[in-house]
């Protein structure tokens, strides 16, 4: 039977109108899905990684915070008037950093360059002569861009403490004639709060840095600066266990006061990983992503993630700012006599 132009109309009309109806049942009894489009069975949908190293540790188990629109920030640091260059070399657990900045005499400042090695130094595979030529190579950038002899420091991050290498790393500095700073944990993470956190955040935030050998958490406590200090992303190495480190991280994290949880200004190699993902043209400051919504593939990202979750669970924090410009070195300079 051939069917008229008319019944076929009357038959694609009735197609149309049971799909309509069936889909309308379905995301009414699937919530999930009408929120994100998304099935709360979807495996697509399903962001909480665990690690295969561990087995699969349950650190990831829930979300820490929704994935939707994350709070809005608007802040715009100052710039220094009439500052001085002074530069800056780290010797961190994963290489040497450079940092040149401007400060003035009201210590507000400004990065103008930086350079990020990722040495094998630290993994005790250099010898003296890597070591010297990487650092001559700073120092001449740094001489090149305007900064004073006199001018161009060295810091060792208490992370570098830990790792093998860093002894005979610290003796090529010297044999150089320069003067090496330590910071012990608790001193890199007061830095690192001095250099991150804007005064008009002082009474509502605290900082987290990420770091390879260890991570420090602080705030002011009035004006007196507290820092402590946890599992860094590199954990994986010594075969601890995801939960275990999530149960330390969340126990210090907790020593953040209430109102200070509002916003974390948080920076480091993974926080950096993660904010590529989503920075916004050249803008300092990028608002993470909720830990939940993190895919990251090598074993030391998902370390890092790992720690980010348990910070944001502990707390309560909704908005994870990180600060393209600072670092606890650039904290170091702000110490320094003007």
């Amino acid at each position: 039977m051939r069917l008229t132009f008319a019944s076929k109309a009357i038959i694609a009309a009735i197609i149309v109108l049971g799909l309509y109806f069936g889909i309308r049942h379905f995301t009414a009894t699937n919530p999930e899905l009408a929120k994100t489009g998304r099935s709360a069975i979807d495996p697509v949908a399903d962001t909480t990684s665990r690690s295969g190293d561990q087995g699969g540790s349950g650190s990831y188990d829930a979300p820490a915070t929704a994935t939707g629109a994350k709070p809005a920030f608007s802040y715009e640091a100052p710039a220094p008037v009439d500052g001085k260059l002074k530069g800056v070399v780290e010797l961190g657990a994963s290489g040497f950093n450079s940092f040149i900045v401007r400060i003035d005499q009201n210590r507000t400042w400004k990065l103008e360059k930086a350079d990020f090695g990722n040495s094998l130094v630290m993994e005790n595979m250099a010898t003296d002569d890597d070591i010297r030529r990487g650092l001559k190579a700073y120092i001449a950038n740094m001489l090149d861009f305007g900064v004073g002899g006199k001018d161009i420091h060295f810091v060792v991050s208490s992370g570098a403490l830990k790792a093998e290498g860093t002894a005979k790393i610290v003796k090529v500095l010297k044999g150089l004639g320069y003067v090496v700073n330590t910071v012990t944990p608790e001193k890199e993470g007061v830095l690192g709060l001095r250099s991150v956190l804007p005064a008009s955040f002082a009474d509502r935030a605290f900082v987290t840095d990420i770091g390879s050998g260890n991570t420090k958490i602080s705030w002011l406590d009035g004006n007196q600066p507290k820092s402590v200090e946890t599992y860094g992303a590199k954990y994986f190495e010594k075969g601890t266990a995801d939960a275990t480190v999530a149960a330390e991280v969340k126990d210090k994290a907790t020593q953040v006061p209430a109102d200070l949880r509002g916003t974390c200004f948080i920076i480091g190699g993974v926080p950096f990983e993660m904010a590529k993902k989503v920075r916004k043209g050249k803008e300092r400051y990028t608002v993470l992503d909720a830990p939940s919504a993190y895919q990251l593939d090598n074993a030391k990202s998902k370390a890092g993630l790992n720690i980010y979750k348990s910070i944001a669970d502990a707390t309560g924090c909704k908005q994870f700012v990180f600060d393209w410009d600072a670092n606890f070195t650039i904290g170091y300079l702000l110490t320094l006599p003007k």
